[in-house]
C-alpha cells in the first residue's frame, strides 16, 4: 500500500516495563502513520503483549510515553482511547448475545451518539462481512466469525488507530485468508498495528515490520527490507545423481546442508559475502553429480529469528 499521508497517528516513545527486577519491555518505540499497517512480530515471550497493553492503556509503562493522534494516553486516557480500537488475543465477545445486540452494546460503550448508533453498527458489519449474521447468537458462530465480531467492535466508533493482537490464532486456513484480507481492507481507512508471531503473515499484510526479542526491538524496517533480509541467505541446489548429505556438508565448508526432497538440498548459513555457486558447479562437474538447478532461496522464518536473536541476546524474563 502507498502511504499517502505521513501524519503520525500513534507515537510510543521509549516504553519500558519492569516487574520487580525483570524487564518485560525495554525502550520500545513505535511510530504509526495514517493509513499504515505495522506488523509487530516476535516469538513467544518477546514482549509483544506487554507492548500492546501499554499502547492501548491497559498497562502503565514504567518509563516512556504514548500519544494517540497527539493526545497523551496517560494524561488524557478517555480522550485518547476514543481514537483507538483494540482486539485482544481473546475476543471480548458476549456469546449469549446476538451479533446486533453485542455491537449495539459495544457502540454505547464507545459512546457512539444515539442518532448514529444504528448506522455505525451497519457500517461495522459491512466492513467485517457480518451482514448475514445480524440475528445469530455470537456463541453459535465459527471462531473465524467470532473474530470478525471482535474486529467489528474495535472499529464501530471509527477510530483512527486499530490494534489487533494475534487475530488469526486458532483459525483454519480458509478463515486465516479471510481475516488477512479483512485486515488489509481496514488499512485503507485506519492505521493498524498487527501483533503476531507468524512472519509470512506480516509479509502478506503489512507495510512495515518491527521485530521484538526479549523486550527489545531488534528489527525495524519496511516490508521490502524484511524480504531483502530473508533473501540471499541460502541457495537451493538439485542434482540428477546427488551426493549424500554428509558428503555435501564435508565439501562445502561453513554451511548447513538440509535435504528438501530427493536430489534437492538447501545450502544455508552462508557467511557474509560467501557465494558457494562456483564451488557447487565445480564439485558437480568433477564428481559427476549432474547439476540440474541452482537458485537463491529465502531464509526460513526460523533462520531469521535465530540470526536476529543471536545478535541481540539480552536477558529478559517476560512471559508474553
Amino acid at each position: 500500500m502507498d502511504i499517502t499521508n505521513s501524519i503520525n497517528t500513534l507515537v510510543a516513545s521509549n516504553l519500558t516495563r519492569l516487574y520487580g527486577p525483570n524487564i518485560a519491555a525495554k525502550d520500545v518505540s513505535i511510530n504509526l502513520k495514517k493509513g499504515e499497517i505495522l506488523g509487530l512480530l516476535g516469538p513467544n515471550g518477546a514482549g509483544k503483549s506487554t507492548t500492546m497493553k501499554m499502547i492501548t492503556g491497559n498497562l502503565a509503562p514504567t518509563e516512556g510515553s504514548v500519544h494517540i493522534c497527539g493526545i497523551d494516553l496517560i494524561d488524557k486516557p478517555l480522550e485518547a482511547k476514543r481514537r483507538l480500537g483494540y482486539l485482544p488475543e481473546i475476543p471480548p465477545v458476549y456469546k449469549e448475545l446476538r451479533v446486533d445486540e453485542y455491537l449495539r452494546l459495544a457502540a454505547k460503550l464507545h459512546r457512539v451518539p444515539k442518532r448514529t448508533l444504528e448506522k455505525s453498527v451497519t457500517a461495522a458489519k459491512e466492513k467485517t462481512g457480518l451482514m448475514q449474521m445480524s440475528k445469530r447468537l455470537v456463541g453459535s458462530l465459527s471462531k473465524g466469525y467470532q473474530q470478525r465480531v471482535g474486529i467489528a467492535q474495535a472499529i464501530i466508533h471509527e477510530p483512527e488507530v486499530v490494534i489487533l493482537d494475534e487475530p488469526t490464532v486458532g483459525l483454519d486456513p480458509n478463515q486465516i485468508i479471510e481475516i488477512r484480507s479483512l485486515i488489509k481492507n481496514l488499512g485503507k481507512a485506519h492505521s493498524v498495528i498487527l501483533s503476531t508471531h507468524i512472519l509470512p503473515e506480516v509479509e502478506a499484510i503489512c507495510d512495515r515490520v518491527q521485530i521484538l526479542h526479549k523486550g527489545s526491538v531488534v528489527f525495524n524496517d519496511a516490508i521490502e527490507g524484511l524480504r531483502q533480509f530473508r533473501g540471499g541467505k541460502s541457495v537451493q541446489v538439485s542434482f540428477r545423481t546427488p551426493p549424500t548429505e554428509s558428503l555435501l556438508s564435508s565439501v562445502i565448508s561453513g554451511s548447513k546442508i538440509t535435504p528438501v526432497r530427493d536430489g534437492v538440498f538447501r545450502v544455508s548459513g552462508l557467511e557474509s559475502g560467501q557465494d558457494p555457486t562456483d564451488q557447487i558447479v565445480e564439485l558437480s562437474v568433477k564428481n559427476g553429480w549432474g547439476l540440474h538447478e541452482l537458485v537463491g532461496a529465502q531464509a526460513s522464518v526460523e533462520e531469521v529469528f535465530v540470526e536476529l536473536t543471536n545478535e541481540n541476546d539480552v536477558p529478559n524474563n517476560d512471559n508474553d
